[in-house]
């Protein structure tokens, strides 16, 4: 797929650093909200294997707060300019608001990866214009409130429905199958028994015809299940992000970047054997 200037053949899966720049994201807010922080932690990332750099300004933890567009833009268009002229790598933004996706992409983010599947005034139309790969993602609920008691009649097939509809919506309007890519939204509006069956499921999602991207790093689905704190959840990831490789996902999002990408070489050694 192409991702503005690059090319990432997602036949093989890859894995995608978080960059959060803001001050309360659930994990590690306010750790890289300085342009010289953000710079360290992306050549980290892409020394350890990131094939992607997703740069988000706004937290969706369960309860964050609302940010503003100026607020957003300020957090996140100096970083992604100042990462794309020091490294040559695809970076990603996460965000909802038009104007953040355009700015974003004229920055020269090659990604556009929205929680919100494209739903906000303008994003959509936004999207069509910037003609860069984006990922729609499923979250029952806005995230101040998503994780009060979520409810579905299959979590499964309703997730996939939703998907369909937002994928149909996007080529309608102009978006090319080509440059889609679907997120579940494990721990957007999810229960952790939820969680637990999507990922159990996940190799339905292939039947959208897209690349189908997971975020599960350190989230509660692993920390409930654990009874774990944040920072000890290491193994959790890993076991989820191996699962989810093996059940078909072609992006894994994640803070441990280096022990991420190890998982998914061996996950990728198998499956070329097994093909053998």
């Amino acid at each position: 797929m192409w991702f503005k200037d690059k090319f990432i053949d997602l036949s093989q899966p890859r894995v995608m650093g978080i960059l959060n720049v803001t001050p309360d994201s659930f994990s590690d807010g306010g750790s890289f909200s300085g342009i010289d922080n953000a710079l360290r932690q992306t050549e980290l990332m892409l020394q350890e294997g990131a094939d992607f750099i997703d740069v988000g300004g706004e937290s969706t933890r369960p309860g964050a707060e609302y940010v503003s567009l100026q607020q957003e833009l300020d957090r996140v268009i100096p970083v992604i300019e100042s990462i794309k002229q020091r490294f040559d790598t695809v970076v990603s933004v996460d965000t909802s608001k038009a104007q953040v996706m355009s700015d974003a992409v004229n920055a020269g983010a090659g990604l556009i990866n929205d929680v919100r599947a494209l739903q906000e005034e303008g994003a959509l139309e936004a999207a069509v214009l910037a003609q860069v790969p984006v990922c729609l993602m499923h979250m029952q609920g806005q995230p101040r409130q998503m994780q009060q008691n979520p409810m579905y009649d299959m979590v499964t097939e309703d997730v996939l429905v939703f998907l369909r509809q937002r994928i149909a919506k996007c080529e309608s309007a102009g978006i090319s199958l080509d440059k889609i890519i679907v997120d579940p939204g494990f721990g957007f509006g999810k229960s952790l028994e939820h969680n637990y069956q999507l990922l159990a499921e996940l190799l339905q999602f292939k039947a959208l015809e897209v690349p189908v991207l997971v975020g599960m790093s350190r989230k509660s689905m692993l920390g409930k299940l654990l009874n774990r704190d944040i920072e000890q959840r290491l193994a959790g990831g890993i076991a989820v992000a191996t699962i989810a490789v093996q059940q078909g996902a072609n992006i894994v999002r994640v803070h441990d970047v280096k022990e991420t990408v190890d998982a998914v070489k061996v996950v990728a050694a198998l499956n070329a054997y097994r093909k053998k």
